[in-house]
């Protein structure tokens, strides 16, 4: 039997092999579960997920885009690693563009992760409601959303250039 792929336990040293992308412009950003990262000057932003789910935010006036990485759909607004609670990580992306000047009917989503690899139900896993969360605040904020790589039984590398709002999809094989 071959063991699939859990990127869950990849060690700090193989995370880093995740961190570029060769040929692209702008600074570079990896997002660890827990952090968001939104940038006026082009940028790379890179991230693995599994049962997490991440929102990539971009203005296409604006050319400015961000992008966050959660882990579980609701929590409390309390302590230091807030921005792990999708409940309010989707609201600080959000208005962490706002702020750049962004306006909602110029932003465009796009919604990534929340495999449920273990899950015995993959309807109430928490990969599912991960995405579910995303999906309705981007709607109850009536952004456009323009692309979405959701659920399965996978792990997925994500890479979003703010420059032009492109993501980048590579699927780790479950085989």
């Amino acid at each position: 039997m071959t063991e699939k792929f859990n990127p869950a336990v990849l060690p700090p040293d193989a995370m880093r092999t995740f961190r570029t992308d060769e040929g692209a412009s702008g600074t570079r950003h990896f997002l660890y579960p827990g952090q968001m990262f939104v940038s006026r000057e082009p940028a790379v932003i890179t991230t693995i997920l599994g049962s997490c789910a991440a929102l990539c935010l971009w203005d296409l006036q604006k050319r400015i885009g961000g992008m966050n990485h959660y882990l579980l759909p609701e929590g409390s607004d309390g302590g230091p690693n807030r921005l792990r609670y999708g409940n309010i990580a989707n609201p600080a992306l959000l208005n962490e563009l706002l702020s750049l000047g962004c306006e909602i009917k110029n932003l465009q989503a796009k919604v990534f992760g929340g495999s449920s690899a273990f899950a015995a139900n993959p309807l109430q896993s928490v990969g599912t409601r991960n995405v579910e969360l995303a999906e309705q605040f981007v709607r109850q904020s009536k952004i456009r959303l323009v692309s979405k790589d959701v659920s399965g039984k996978h792990g997925r590398r994500l890479v979003f250039h703010t420059e032009d709002g492109i993501t980048q999809i590579r699927d780790f094989d479950n085989a």
